[in-house]
């Protein structure tokens, strides 16, 4: 199926399974029944929550069974999953033996968008282990630059099947995409994606290292103009060889380094262009200083990079790169400084839950005292810990995995000191804290990049973030 061609279903009368309530699930539940789908939601979970979601999908006529999610209804032609649903579950075992195709919700919103009439947006897509909210929010801030009517989607936490199905008529939509997504959405065709970086993440859910880049991989197939790659990370370039793209679809690099034919990169404090422009093997565009990032960290003048080439192969103009650059604000828990006590700088980067994000803000300081530790997910840390040792002031490590960081610590930067918080509670972030700021030295920066998740002791990276910003804040309300 080309980019530009929309796919027509008859829904009506179609047997469809939803698997999962939640926040793919009900509205891809709701949108098949307004077509005439006969929808059965099957969830594994029976809660008060679930139950009060069932109650609403059944006033509409929409079958739910809770607390079965195994099983496949009778009569099943079609099963719409939410994205983390893993693989081997039985009902997808089961569809399987009966030759049942399995969708994503982001496959249904592909197969759906058009369907109100409307002529629908092409999609530009950003994948990869890291980096992809930052990068499709700065795409979108070029694009909303560049006067286009666009939205950033996705994996993001705004349903795509809201944006293709809503009210507003998009020009063009700048899409998140997680490896479980890619995973079910068989058919997506991409005006253009960019796949950011490759690193060990989710193994439990692919099952190898060489599934999970290849779901990711799925993100460049049948491309109309670019598929956009990390230089710096070869993996990316071999997906970029491996797809089948649409005839005049050109590989696009970037990297932080001088740009060479058809990539983008950085010359002297400028983001350049050698990609989009008439005689690429001579010239190269401006299109923003390095200052205009936010923050200018390597890893996120990476990010504001692919963001860059995906709106050039979408025809934006230079201006608006610059603009929209400089208009983007990073969201909460993503390197953010929090306060600055005793000349030394404490920095939030909570949403660091793996070992890659946590090298590269590593990597953004010079002398650091690390707070880290939480769930590990199978994780190791010795290269981690190679890689950022002659950085590392001192370290404070809490939650139920740290020891497998003070080992890695151990073997590879004996040297430095470590102070190892025998607690999980909450509280334990206002200590850790403490301690670090009694290791840190003025131009130090204190900096939570956990290198693990969070659920261990937390709801969420957010509310890490928001513990480890509270106890730094009372520090400074103290030195005041």
């Amino acid at each position: 199926m080309g980019s530009q061609e929309v796919s027509t279903v008859d829904w009506q009368g179609k047997h469809v399974t939803v698997a999962g309530l939640g926040v793919s699930g009900i509205p891809a539940a709701r949108a098949l029944h307004e077509r005439g789908a006969l929808v059965t939601v099957v969830n594994d979970g029976d809660d008060e929550r679930a139950r009060a979601q069932a109650a609403e999908l059944e006033a509409l006529g929409i079958t739910v069974r809770l607390g079965d999610g195994a099983t496949l209804p009778p009569s099943t032609e079609l099963v719409v999953t939410a994205p983390g649903w893993q693989p081997d579950k039985p009902l997808f075992l089961a569809a399987a033996e009966a030759g049942v195709p399995v969708w994503g919700d982001v496959e249904l919103a592909w197969r759906l968008r058009g369907d109100n009439g409307r002529k629908a947006a092409p999609w530009l897509a950003v994948t990869g282990t890291n980096g992809k909210t930052t990068t499709v929010r700065m795409l979108a801030s070029i694009l909303e630059a560049a006067g286009l009517r666009t939205a950033a989607v996705g994996n993001i936490g705004v349903s795509l099947l809201d944006a293709v199905l809503g009210e507003t008529e998009y020009d063009v939509l700048a899409v998140e995409l997680s490896s479980y997504q890619l995973h079910w959405a068989p058919s997506l065709r991409a005006h253009s994606a960019a796949v950011l970086n490759l690193a060990p993440d989710h193994l439990d859910w692919h099952g190898s290292m060489e599934a999970y880049a290849a779901d990711k991989g799925r993100v460049y197939e049948g491309n109309t103009v670019a598929c956009v790659y990390n230089v710096a990370d070869p993996a990316t370039e071999d997906l970029v060889r491996e797809a089948d793209v649409e005839e005049g679809c050109r590989a696009i690099g970037f990297t932080l380094g001088a740009p060479g034919p058809s990539q983008l990169g950085v010359v002297d404090g400028i983001l350049v262009d050698r990609a989009f422009v008439a005689n690429r093997q001579k010239q190269a565009q401006e299109l923003a200083e390095v200052s205009d990032v936010d923050p200018p960290a390597p890893h996120n003048i990476a990010n504001a990079l692919a963001a860059a080439a995906l709106a050039r192969a979408f025809g934006v103009e230079p201006a608006a790169v610059r603009d929209g650059l400089r208009a983007f604000r990073p969201d909460a828990h993503r390197i953010e400084h929090v306060a600055d006590v005793g000349e030394v700088a404490y920095v939030d980067d909570s949403k660091a839950t793996n070992t890659h994000a946590t090298e590269a803000s590593l990597a953004a300081y010079d002398s650091i005292v690390w707070i880290a530790g939480g769930l590990a997910k199978g994780a190791t840390f010795d290269e981690l810990v190679i890689g950022a040792a002659k950085r590392l002031r001192g370290v404070v490590l809490m939650g139920a995995d740290r020891a497998l960081i003070h080992e890695a610590l151990t073997r590879h930067a004996p040297e430095v000191p470590v102070v190892d918080l025998d607690r999980t509670d909450t509280g334990a972030m206002s200590e850790a804290v403490a301690r670090a700021a009694e290791l840190a030295r003025p131009g130090d920066t204190v900096l939570l990049a956990p290198a693990c998740a969070s659920m261990d002791m937390f709801t969420n990276y957010n509310k890490r973030g928001e513990a480890f910003a509270d106890a730094v804040r009372a520090r400074a309300d103290e030195s005041a």
